[in-house]
């Protein structure tokens, strides 16, 4: 095991590369690490949010992992092909009359063309496994990312070639603000004068300052303004419906960043929002129609499900990709309770419209009180994918963080790979040395070619 202050030869991560084997790096680099003055300055002096660092190490002091995840040209072409996969059969006629049958009203509504901002593809992946693990309709931590790539450090030039530049972190803001300017222009039916370029963004959440990525918001609303948006954070009970226009105060909102969790928008704080969305007086980005057909856990059983794949008609070549990508997943249903109960050490336990690993079980965890509730319906059954591994410590006891990764995703196209690293089931954002992690990409010839010397001079 490496002393942390000595990091790796260029000849060990050139091996590690060279054989798409990313685990040693994983088990044994400690020489990249967040570096705490260049996250204040790019808060504070890049972004412009000053006493946005304090606030962050008071309210979310987990938020950013000090460790990269190291990962293979390999396994990010093999996520990127899945994502493909998946919208690909989104966008058939057959797959989207199936799913909607089942969804809630306010889904089958037309949003207009709009796509919806930062889907999240979650993946679990080490050297023996691979599966996406789910898909989310507004996964937060985007901008979070974006500061995060601004702020690495390296004390070794192999390593430092594979950090992000802050050039490719400005490049990703610009790229954020574009997809919001290309939600409004895709939705032409908005209201009268949506030829007009995007002029207001309302950032929506319950309670926003309560939320524990509230600072995010800040983030947002700051990027916003300074590419000539207006921008507000607010509550959905914070806006009045008038004349076929969202107010907020005295301002007229052009789009809605949507943050909630009321998927359907079925919560009485969400009716003013639900009723602006329904008459089309606003662009509400991430919408309902995105959830029911990206995130809503049921789909996972159909794109896992060989027969239901060819009854729509999906190519054989797409099903491949599909189903040695998407975990076995099934509806929990009481007539096979016997099986699951006795599979379940190898099955996960996921609420249909969860988020945020909220009410989710690994099997081997559950409680019989738990299995009952599960039982009531409501759940898929999942086959367990393990999740990779990251050794953030070689200090004794060695502590050893799982990781996942997540593809923020629009239109099809993914924008930014991230890592998260966690104790416990599920993400929480609540382990020391975990958090939001940079996702270092060997290269696809991996690193042969680099000087054999080592990283310390």
């Amino acid at each position: 095991m490496t002393d942390p202050l000595i990091p790796l030869s260029t000849t060990t991560v050139a091996a590690a590369f060279g054989s798409q084997s990313i685990e040693v790096l994983n088990r044994e680099c400690f020489c990249v690490s967040l570096d705490s003055g260049a996250l204040r300055q790019a808060l504070e002096s890049e972004i412009g949010q000053p006493g946005l660092f304090d606030l962050l190490q008071q309210r979310c002091p987990h938020l950013f992992a000090e460790r990269p995840v190291f990962l293979s040209h390999a396994h990010i072409a093999r996520m990127t092909e899945l994502v493909r996969a998946v919208e690909s059969v989104v966008a058939m006629p057959a797959y989207r009359e199936e799913v909607l049958r089942h969804s809630p009203a306010i889904a089958r509504h037309d949003p207009g063309g709009a796509k919806g901002v930062f889907f999240g593809y979650d993946f679990h992946v080490t050297e023996g496994g691979f599966g996406l693990i789910e898909i989310n309709t507004n996964a937060g931590g985007a901008m979070l990312n974006a500061v995060l790539a601004r702020a690495q450090r390296a004390c070794c030039p192999a390593i430092d070639a594979l950090l992000p530049l802050p050039v490719t972190a400005s490049e990703f803001e610009d790229r954020i603000v574009s997809m919001f300017r290309a939600e409004w222009s895709l939705s032409g039916y908005a209201r009268s004068g949506h030829a007009r370029p995007l002029r207001s963004i309302a950032i929506i959440d319950e309670n926003p300052e309560q939320q524990y990525l509230y600072p995010e918001f800040l983030l947002f609303q700051q990027l916003f303004r300074r590419h000539g948006l207006q921008a507000v954070i607010a509550g959905p009970t914070e806006f009045k419906l008038r004349d076929g226009t969202l107010w907020h105060d005295k301002l007229a909102i052009d789009l809605v960043y949507n943050r909630l969790t009321d998927f359907a928008l079925d919560a009485p704080a969400s009716s003013t929002l639900r009723e602006a969305y329904l008459q089309n007086a606003v662009v509400l980005t991430p919408h309902p129609q995105a959830h029911a057909l990206y995130a809503d856990k049921r789909n996972l059983t159909l794109l896992s499900d060989a027969t239901r794949l060819d009854a729509l008609g999906v190519p054989q070549a797409t099903q491949d990709v599909l189903l040695a990508g998407i975990p076995s997943t099934e509806v929990v249903d009481p007539a096979h309770a016997e099986r699951l109960w006795r599979e379940r050490k190898k099955l996960f336990f996921k609420p249909f419209a969860g988020f945020g690993g909220r009410a989710a079980y690994r099997g081997d965890k559950l409680t019989q009180r738990v299995w009952q509730e599960i039982l009531a319906g409501g759940y898929v059954a999942q086959a367990l994918v393990t999740p990779g591994g990251r050794v953030v410590s070689d200090a004794e006891p060695m502590q050893v963080l799982k990781f996942d990764l997540r593809d923020y995703v629009y239109g099809g196209s993914v924008q930014w790979i991230a890592a998260r690293l966690y104790q416990g089931q599920t993400t929480n954002f609540r382990t020391p040395g975990g958090g939001f992690a940079p996702v270092y990409e060997g290269p696809a010839d991996g690193l042969a070619g680099w000087a054999e010397k080592d990283c310390v001079q």
